[in-house]
């Protein structure tokens, strides 16, 4: 693994947590096309954050 194994899981948890609040801000964007492209890429970071948390848990 390396010198700190459990440096990616907390990567994927600060991943999702920015995930969060950045959808609270995303839901008050004005133009309808720009939160659509916003949360497309959180969907996305998110689920790269949830494979990162949870990749050594099977």
């Amino acid at each position: 693994m390396g010198a700190h194994p459990q440096r990616t899981p907390f990567y994927g948890v600060l991943l999702l947590i920015t995930f969060m609040i950045a959808g609270l801000w995303a839901r008050d964007l004005p133009w309808l096309w720009l939160r659509v492209v916003v949360f497309a890429g959180l969907v996305v970071m998110a689920v790269i954050g949830f494979v990162m948390t949870f990749r050594d848990y099977s």
